[in-house]
């Protein structure tokens, strides 16, 4: 089984602090509705905090295809642009010497 993902653990933590529940208990196959036990209230709520957590929209018409902790997973995760390092800053010029005279 490969490892989760940050982004993956994020996902299962905010569903576990919505439903105050242990994050051990929540699966990625885990319908939210059926499995999790969110009604369509609910689940927008809880898609309005993930969207927070992770900086990002998701359009009315995507929400359809969020039905299992896997769904919304894999929709963060292409979504999202990847951490990347901070670029290193180049060296400021050196400044020009003044002319004598």
């Amino acid at each position: 089984m490969p490892a989760e993902t940050d982004i993956a653990i994020r996902v299962r933590t905010a569903l576990a602090d919505y439903l105050k529940r242990d994050v051990k208990t929540i699966k990625p196959s885990d319908a939210l509705r059926n499995d999790l036990g969110l009604d369509s209230m609910a689940t927008i709520e809880l898609l309005y905090e993930i969207e927070d957590a992770f900086d990002v929209q998701i359009p009315d018409q995507d929400l359809a295809t969020l039905v299992t902790v896997a769904n919304v997973t894999a929709y963060i995760e292409g979504n999202v642009a990847p951490a990347r390092p901070a670029a290193a800053k180049p060296p400021s010029p050196r400044p020009k010497p003044k002319k004598k005279g």
